[in-house]
């Protein structure tokens, strides 16, 4: 059992104090300290025993006690142990300032500054000081001043050890933030030479050291010598879960199949010696979540934030939730885990996939700005990832851009010419501004994907059907409309071998007994993938006057879908193109029973309604439902309410002249708005 006596004064006596059961109040280990006068080595033995016990408090009680001005008095004589408590209490609130977040972490560093600077005043040319202070500098970042305090022990003593490991510590982050890759792995050679100088001078330092080596072997590219260090310091430290997470990273690296579970299965061993580790936790969730396991992953990441107020490390666990809920639909949860991953990186540089997530988040919730800063981000890291400059061409689609659109999905094109997806995109935005282009891009989207032997989306022939129908080259459009619908029951009624029997026009377009019997001998699916190309097709029937096979079509796809609101008015159309007003209008009639303020079935009503001496008056109050179900954005619908006024003007029975020009003055007033 560990102990140390403390002198009685004025006698021989000393009182013993068990190290291994320090009292949980310090005061009364103060108490003696003060009381017998001490001598300080006790009370640095004492503290220090308190931090290994993790009894933070009592380790600052008792130094701060043994660095009062009392004290300062008393042992004005003895100068190392007053450094020594000093530089401990700036060592302390370096450590605590590395773990808070500002301003607290301010207020911890400010402290620390003012123990050095006490312990310098004692003695300027101290080294465990200059040490001390160069560590504060690293933990801060300014890795300038740490080097140059490291560098003032070194050019005194170039073999003290502390100095030469805080000295490659520093060149080595300095590698990390260097930009120009020459002068990174300049300062990783740097590092790499100290850690071998200190190794020299103490060749039994702890395995830890060599760690050092390791890491700057796996920065210079030399793969196998870093490989052989880790393993070196497993042989002297079996359980250092640094060297097996770092192996275990190698191995997951190589991307096969063998390495891979032996990278996980060091991973593994790692958590199981230190189960709050967070780079081994990190790793293990993202394991596990391409294996699924979502409960899993939240619990390693929620323990691995735990662990950690490291801002990187803390980044990748926060992303690790985030793609979690991201992945299970929970986007609201996603977001806010996304952007706290964003908000630990200093710069995208450091970890840039939360701002990935967080842009597909943000473009989800039609968020376009922050969506583009956030993609923006990622084009900071990766200017030619194609699939960041997809999601910022469809942002500025969504903003109205369309020339910046246009461009940003030109410059996928000539990063990727094999990318279908933006050909795709820059087809639909010109569609409206450049027919000729528009085709071109859909059709060598097309022949992309047959080259790749990948089936063409249904929507793609869709879209060039439609161009096609748009330009009246009708036989181009069937062609395209056919091959998007691929096989199925609408075959069967272009052939003629389905259907063909019936001709009662006015039990046609509402009776759907007929598709009932068929269905009890063939196969009527009809995917919902296919129901507007089918539609489409009907329409280029209507438009080639197949009314007969259009009529089909039309209600197989009501037969389906007894929602589809369009096919009952094309239905309605077809009727009144045969004078058959009454059905027309009862097809109407079905589509709003549907959704009663949809426009166009209004529209229709009213407009059908307008032919009759009988029903002209109620078609002013559809026309006006139309507008109001539009808010009054609809251009038609104000044109429809201005020929009604114009109509009534113009009615042949007799009425008296201020109506009428009521009448021409609102025709005027409504179409010219």
């Amino acid at each position: 059992m560990a102990s140390v006596y403390i002198p009685v004064q004025g006698t021989e006596e000393e009182v013993r104090v068990a190290l291994d059961h320090l009292p949980a109040d310090a005061s009364d280990i103060l108490d003696i300290l003060k009381a017998e006068q001490a001598p300080l080595h006790l009370w640095l033995i004492i503290a220090r025993e308190y931090f290994k016990q993790g009894k933070l408090e009592q380790f600052r009680q008792i130094l701060e006690e043994g660095s009062g001005p009392e004290i300062d008095d008393y042992y004005a004589d003895v100068k190392y142990e007053r450094i020594a408590i000093l530089n401990a209490l700036g060592a302390f609130h370096t450590f605590l300032g590395k773990a808070e977040k500002a301003p607290q972490k301010e207020v911890h560093f400010k402290d620390a500054t003012q123990y050095y600077n006490r312990a310098s005043r004692i003695d300027e040319t101290e080294p465990s000081t200059w040490i001390g202070r160069g560590q504060l500098c690293v933990a801060k970042g300014e890795l300038q001043m740490a080097s140059d305090s490291f560098k003032i022990v070194l050019d005194e003593d170039g073999d003290n050890f502390p100095a030469l490991l805080g000295q490659a510590s520093v060149y080595f982050l300095m590698g990390d933030t260097e930009q120009q890759h020459k002068k990174a792995l300049e300062c990783y050679k740097n590092s790499l030479e100290l850690y071998k100088r200190a190794l020299r001078g103490y060749a039994d330092c702890p395995a830890a050291v060599r760690l050092g080596i390791a890491f700057c072997r796996y920065k210079l590219g030399q793969l196998d010598r870093a490989r052989q260090a880790f393993d070196r310091v497993l042989q002297l430290d079996p359980e250092n879960f640094d060297a097996l997470v770092a192996l275990a990273i190698m191995d997951l690296q190589t991307n096969e199949a063998g390495e891979i579970r032996s990278g996980m299965e060091k991973m593994r061993r790692a958590f199981e010696i230190y189960p709050y580790c967070t780079l081994a936790l990190n790793h293990l969730a993202n394991h596990y979540f391409f294996t699924g396991q979502h409960f899993v992953v939240e619990q390693l990441s929620e323990t691995a934030l735990s662990s950690s107020s490291h801002g990187l490390l803390k980044s990748q666990s926060y992303y690790n939730l985030a793609r979690s809920y991201h992945s299970k639909g929970d986007f609201e949860t996603a977001g806010r885990y996304y952007m706290a991953s964003v908000k630990e990186v200093n710069k995208p540089q450091d970890f840039v996939l939360p701002f990935v997530g967080l842009g597909q988040i943000q473009l989800k919730f039609g968020d376009f700005k922050r969506s583009l800063a956030s993609f923006e981000k990622v084009l900071e890291v990766h200017p030619e990832n194609c699939e960041s400059l997809k999601a910022i061409g469809n942002i500025y689609a969504n903003l109205g851009e369309n020339d910046k659109a246009i461009e940003t999905f030109k410059k996928v094109t000539r990063i990727d010419p094999k990318d279908h997806q933006a050909f795709v995109e820059l087809g639909e935005l010109l569609v409206e501004s450049d027919w000729a282009a528009a085709m071109e891009y859909l059709k060598t989207a097309c022949t992309l994907l047959r080259k790749a032997g990948e089936k063409i989306p249904v929507e793609l022939l869709n879209g060039i059907g439609l161009l096609y129908f748009e330009k009246a080259e009708f036989e181009l459009a069937e062609q395209s409309f056919k091959e998007a619908l691929g096989d199925g029951i609408w075959v069967s009624i272009m052939d003629g071998t389905a259907g063909s029997s019936i001709a009662n026009w006015s039990v046609q377009y509402r009776d759907q007994s007929f598709f009932h019997q068929l269905e009890e001998n063939v196969s009527l699916e009809l995917p919902c993938d296919k129901v507007t190309t089918l539609f489409n097709y009907a329409r280029l029937l209507e438009e080639l006057h197949d009314t007969v096979k259009a009529s089909l079509l039309y209600r197989l796809i009501i037969f389906k879908y007894p929602d589809y609101i369009d096919a009952y008015l094309r239905l309605g159309s077809i009727a009144k193109e045969k004078n058959n007003i009454q059905l027309s209008i009862e097809l109407i009639g079905d589509a709003l029973k549907i959704n009663s303020k949809y426009p166009n079935a209004l529209s229709m009503l009213g407009s059908l309604e307008l032919q009759s001496d009988e029903t002209w008056l109620t078609a002013k109050e559809h026309f006006r439902d139309a507008k109001d179900a539009t808010d009054g954005k609809d251009p038609y619908s104000w044109l429809q309410l201005g020929n009604w006024n114009y109509f009534a003007a113009n009615r042949p029975e007799k009425k008296a002249p201020k109506f009428e020009a009521t009448h021409r003055e609102k025709y005027f007033r409504l179409t010219k708005s």
